[in-house]
C-alpha cells in the first residue's frame, strides 16, 4: 500500500475506472454466478453481458483518453484496455503524467445504470453491488490519499441501502455514495428514503448523482442523444425533488454531489425555481425554511468538464459549488493535457478562487484536510 501524504492542488471530482473483466464472476455469491455481468466476445470486439441491458454494452469509448480522434472506436477487445483503468500502480502514473494528485472515482455510467436499472431481483442487485463495492475499496486502498472510492447504493429497498451505504462506506479508500434510484426504487423521492439521507447527514458523506438516474435499459434509445449532449437533462428534476420535499430542511448536512452534468446552467434554474417559490402561496412557501437558491449554495456541488461559460459566472452558480474534473479515462478527458485546458478555461481567474476550483472545494466537500 502507498499512502505518502502530498499536497493537493489538482484534484479530479469525477474520473472512472474500467471494471476487472472478472470482478462480478469472482465475487458474487455461487449461486449467481452463471448470472454475473461478463465480457463475451463479439465480431465487432469484446463487451459487457448482463441482465436488463437491451445489448452487449461495448467500451471503447470509456477508456479513449489521449487517443488521437481517427483511433478512438466503441467497440475493441479488452487486451486493449489500459491497465491504469483497472491496476492501481499503473492509476498513479498516469496521475503522475497528466497533473493530477488525486481523483474522486466513479464506475463506467452504463455498466452501473444498469445494476441500477429494473433490479426485480433484490438479492441479485445487492449482492453485484456489493462485489463493486469491495473491489472498489481494494482498489483505492492502494493509495487512498489519492485514490477516492464513491460507494454504489442499492435501490431495491430502504434497509438494503442504509446497510450497504453504513457497510461500503466504511471500507478502506471509500469517501462517497452514489444513487441510481431513490432508496426504495424508481424516480419519484418519497418520504420511506429519509433513513438513508439520515445516515448520510451523520455521517458527514456526500450523496452524487452521475450524470442523471437510471430511467431506462441500457440500449434504449427513445430519448435519442438528449441524455449524452445535455448531461443536465436529469438533475433539475432530482434538485427540485430534494428541495420541494424538504430533504435539506429535515438534513441540513446532507451534501448532495452533481456529476458530470457542468454548472452553467445552475444560475437560470436557481431564477427561475425562486421566481415559481415567490409567486407561490403562503401556504406553499411555508413548506419550505429557505427559498430554493439558498439550498443551492450550502448543500448542492457539481462537476464540471468543459464550461467556459460556468467558470466566466461561477459567482452566480456558486464559487463553492463548482469542482474541476478530468472524466480519465472516458473520451471526454483531456489527459495527459488536463493542465492546457485548465489553464484555457480559468484564464484570468485569481489564485484564490482557481484553488478552490481545482481541489480546495473537493477538499472540503470530501472531509480532506
Amino acid at each position: 500500500m502507498i499512502n505518502k501524504m502530498r499536497p493537493m492542488h489538482v484534484v479530479s471530482a469525477d474520473s472512472h475506472i474500467n471494471e476487472p473483466f472478472n470482478l462480478w464472476i469472482d465475487r458474487v455469491q455461487p449461486k449467481f454466478r452463471d448470472r454475473a455481468p461478463r465480457v463475451e466476445t463479439f465480431p465487432e470486439g469484446d463487451a459487457w453481458v448482463m441482465e436488463s441491458a437491451l445489448d452487449p454494452i461495448n467500451f471503447g469509448s470509456n477508456c479513449s483518453a489521449g487517443l488521437p480522434q481517427e483511433d478512438r472506436k466503441a467497440w475493441i477487445r479488452k487486451e486493449e484496455v489500459r491497465e491504469g483503468g483497472y491496476l492501481p500502480a499503473p492509476r498513479l502514473e498516469d496521475q503522475d503524467r497528466d497533473g493530477v494528485d488525486a481523483e474522486i472515482i466513479y464506475p463506467t455510467p452504463r455498466i452501473s445504470n444498469t445494476l441500477f436499472w429494473n433490479n426485480s431481483d433484490g438479492e441479485f442487485h445487492v449482492d453485484c453491488i456489493r462485489a463493486y463495492n469491495d473491489w472498489l475499496s481494494e482498489f483505492c486502498s492502494y493509495a487512498p490519499d489519492r485514490l477516492w472510492g464513491v460507494a454504489m447504493i442499492p435501490n431495491s429497498s430502504v434497509a438494503a441501502a442504509v446497510a450497504e451505504f453504513e457497510r461500503a462506506t466504511s471500507l478502506p479508500g471509500m469517501r462517497g455514495a452514489m444513487l441510481g434510484q431513490y432508496p426504495h426504487g424508481g424516480e419519484a423521492i418519497s418520504p420511506e428514503d429519509d433513513p438513508l439521507w439520515a445516515a448520510a447527514a451523520a455521517k458527514k458523506v456526500p450523496l452524487s448523482i452521475h450524470v442523471g438516474f437510471a430511467t431506462q435499459a441500457q440500449g434504449d434509445k427513445s430519448r435519442g442523444k438528449a441524455t449524452g449532449d445535455m448531461r443536465f437533462f436529469d438533475v433539475p428534476i432530482r434538485i427540485s425533488q430534494f428541495i420541494s420535499t424538504g430533504v435539506f430542511d429535515r438534513f441540513p448536512d446532507i451534501r448532495l454531489v452533481l456529476v458530470e452534468v457542468d454548472s452553467g446552467w445552475m444560475p437560470y434554474l436557481k431564477e427561475q425555481m425562486d421566481d415559481r417559490f415567490l409567486r407561490g402561496t403562503a401556504k406553499e412557501q411555508a413548506k419550505l425554511k429557505r427559498k430554493p437558491s439558498d439550498y443551492f449554495e450550502t448543500n448542492i456541488a457539481t462537476t464540471f468538464i468543459t464550461d467556459h461559460y460556468g467558470v466566466a459566472n461561477r459567482h452566480k452558480v456558486g464559487i463553492n459549488q463548482m469542482m474541476w474534473s478530468s472524466d480519465f479515462p472516458h473520451g471526454g478527458s483531456d489527459w495527459p493535457n488536463s493542465k492546457t485546458s485548465i489553464d484555457s478555461q480559468l484564464d484570468g481567474v485569481p489564485e484564490d478562487e482557481r484553488l478552490k476550483l481545482l481541489a480546495g472545494n473537493a477538499k472540503a466537500l470530501y472531509n480532506v484536510d
